[in-house]
Order: structure tokens, then C-alpha cells, then sequence
């Protein structure tokens, strides 16, 4: 038995270092494109960039915002443009306009928040021994730069058909909002400009920022009257408030008791009551405000409500006069935040069904 001693020794230490092994995990699979992703994606033919996080939703969005990093801020545009052109853009009517299948179905199924169009995560790879996700996010230069340019065609056509219209429509709520949504169209078409600039590719004639269409939709506005008629009002405040708001946006205004030759009248009734609470004294307003068309009448002598608007403010106060003064006070401040907002998305909104 002696004798086989140094066999089974022998046989037992390869054993020992394949056990060993095995409990430690080394990165032997690692991917090459981790730590050099144009070793797997060559810079001719790809953009190409690596995120990582303990999570792969994470590393995903990782690897796509490092792919961003490669065009700088060049192709940021603001969040709030790019909201309003993915609202406008999938406007029933304005989508028929798009000749082009392709560029309809990316403009339906891209999110406002996606920075890249064309993007795609190409591999995953789990570390098991630091448990990280790592994510390659990749764009094909050509593909890219054909669907770029297709988009900027696309939307300069758009831009072609809002501002098109006669000079019928040209004095109107509507020809106001064509403008300013092709100032949103050209400025989402400057950000794809620049895209393709990185990649040197040539950019499509006509593209321009979208301050040219936004002076236009003001000069339209300065041309468009606004009548204020207001009932329960006190000293003007009310009547002032709302003034300002389309004064603020470029409108022309006008006061009185009764329409004058506006197209679009703004009515407000305002209705004050004193609940009955015990210690202070309250006043309660109760206003509704209705921006109405008389050109779209809904029938014989009825004016289209546009946009109507809303609210009760109750304020207490040692008197009644001073009470009143505080509703009003509040009521102006009201007006002053939230109505310009709101006629301002009225007007993004109000494009060709």
C-alpha cells in the first residue's frame, strides 16, 4: 500500500487547484468592448458608449446618457420644447403631413425624454464577482445620419404647411399658434442639425432657429384685439389683471360694458358673498372667465367659448372692506400665475385637427 502513496498525492493536487479555481470567479468572459468599446464597435461604421450600475435598467440609461456625451450640449434641446413638439407633432393632422412611414412611427413611439434618436442597448454583460451590469449603448453612423436628415426634411415640410395659411386666417388665435409651433419645429430641427454636424454629415437647406417664426406669431398678436368685459368688478383690478396677462403675450386689449368690433372677448363675471363666520369677516368670489370667439359661432348669436377658466377664493379680514380687499388682492395674484400659463397651452395647442 505504501507504494501508491505518491500516485494518489498526485492525483489529488490537480484536484485541489481545479476545486480552488473553481470557487473563485475571475473576469475570463469578460467582454472586450467593457473596457474598450471600439474594440467591438469600430469608430467608421459606430458611436459607441459603455454604462454601468448594480442595477440594468440603470447601467442602461447609463450607457445611452454617455452616448449623449459624444454630441455635447450641442443636441440638447429644452425639455419643455421638446414636450411641446412630441405633442405637436402627433397631432392627427400634422402627423398626415409627414409623407415619410418611417419618421411617423419614430415620432409615435419616441419618448420626449429620449435624448437620441436611433439608440439601442447592443450587449449586457453581469460581473458576478463585483455584481455590475455593464451596458453598451450603440448608433450606426450611417443609419443615423439617414434618419437625422429625414427627420429634418420631415419637419421642414411641416413647417412649409403651418405657415401657409391665407391672409383670412392670418389674424386669428389659430395662425398664432401655426408660428409658434413652427418656431418648435425648427428649433427641434436645430438640435438634429447639430447632430449631424458632429458626424459631419451635410445638412438639409432651410433649417433656422425657431426665433424667425416665434417674432412672427408676436407681430400676428400684436395684430389681434382682446375686449376684457367684466361684471362685479372693483376699480378695474380684476379687468386689469386679466389685461396684463394678454398684454403680456401681445395681445391688444380693450375695456368696456359691451363687445366692441373684437373678434375674441374675454367675459368675467365675478360674484361676492359674505359667509357667515364667526370672529373675522369674509368675503367669498366666485369668478369664471370665458374666452370667446365670434367669428366660430355655435349658433346665432352665441360666441364660441375658447378657453374657459375658473376659481373660488374666500379671504377674512376685521371689516368687510378690508376683506374685500384681500380677495381681490388674491384674486389678481391668481390671475397673474396660473391664467398667462394657461392661454399660453391654449395656443401651443390649438393646431389643425
Amino acid at each position: 500500500m505504501k507504494n501508491f502513496k505518491p500516485a494518489v498525492i498526485c492525483c489529488l493536487i490537480p484536484l485541489l487547484l481545479m476545486i480552488s479555481c473553481a470557487g473563485s470567479p475571475d473576469n475570463s468572459g469578460k467582454p472586450d468592448w467593457v473596457d474598450n468599446v471600439n474594440s467591438a464597435y469600430n469608430r467608421m461604421q459606430y458611436i459607441a458608449a459603455v454604462g454601468y450600475s448594480q442595477d440594468r435598467q440603470t447601467a442602461e440609461r447609463n450607457a445611452i446618457a454617455n452616448l449623449s456625451a459624444y454630441f455635447s450640449q450641442s443636441i440638447q434641446a429644452d425639455q419643455t420644447i421638446r414636450n411641446s413638439y412630441y405633442e405637436a407633432a402627433r397631432n392627427g393632422r400634422i402627423l398626415e403631413w409627414i409623407d415619410n412611414i418611417e419618421i411617423q412611427d419614430v415620432i409615435r413611439t419616441t419618448s420626449s425624454m429620449d435624448t437620441l434618436i436611433g439608440a439601442e442597448i447592443r450587449e449586457i454583460w453581469f460581473d458576478e464577482k463585483s455584481k455590475i451590469y455593464y451596458a453598451a449603448a450603440v448608433m450606426e453612423r450611417q443609419k443615423t445620419i439617414r434618419l437625422y436628415t429625414d427627420m429634418i426634411n420631415a419637419n421642414l415640410e411641416v413647417i412649409k404647411k403651418l405657415v401657409s395659411a391665407d391672409q383670412a386666417e392670418r389674424d386669428s388665435l389659430e395662425a398664432v399658434s401655426r408660428y409658434r409651433a413652427a418656431g418648435t419645429f425648427a428649433d427641434m430641427n436645430t438640435s438634429h442639425a447639430n447632430l449631424l454636424n458632429v458626424l459631419s454629415a451635410p445638412i438639409p437647406n432651410g433649417v433656422t432657429t425657431g426665433d424667425q417664426y416665434r417674432l412672427e406669431a408676436l407681430n400676428v398678436t400684436k395684430a389681434i384685439p382682446v375686449s376684457i368685459i367684466v361684471t362685479g368688478d372693483r376699480s378695474a383690478r380684476v379687468q386689469s389683471a386679466f389685461a396684463n396677462v394678454f398684454s403680456e403675450l401681445g395681445f391688444r386689449t380693450g375695456a368696456g360694458s359691451a363687445p366692441d368690433a373684437s373678434r375674441y372677448v374675454l367675459y368675467v363675471n365675478i360674484v361676492l358673498t359674505n359667509p357667515d363666520y364667526p370672529n373675522y369677516q369674509w368675503v367669498q368670489m366666485e369668478l369664471s372667465a370665458n374666452l370667446t370667439d365670434a367669428v366660430n359661432a355655435l349658433n346665432a348669436g352665441s360666441a364660441a367659448v375658447l378657453l374657459p377658466y375658473s376659481f373660488t377664493s374666500r379671504e377674512g379680514h376685521t371689516t368687510t372692506a378690508l376683506a374685500e380687499n384681500r380677495v381681490f388682492l388674491s384674486a389678481e395674484q391668481k390671475i397673474a400665475s396660473e391664467y398667462k400659463t394657461l392661454l399660453s397651452s391654449y395656443l401651443d395647442q390649438l393646431l389643425p385637427k
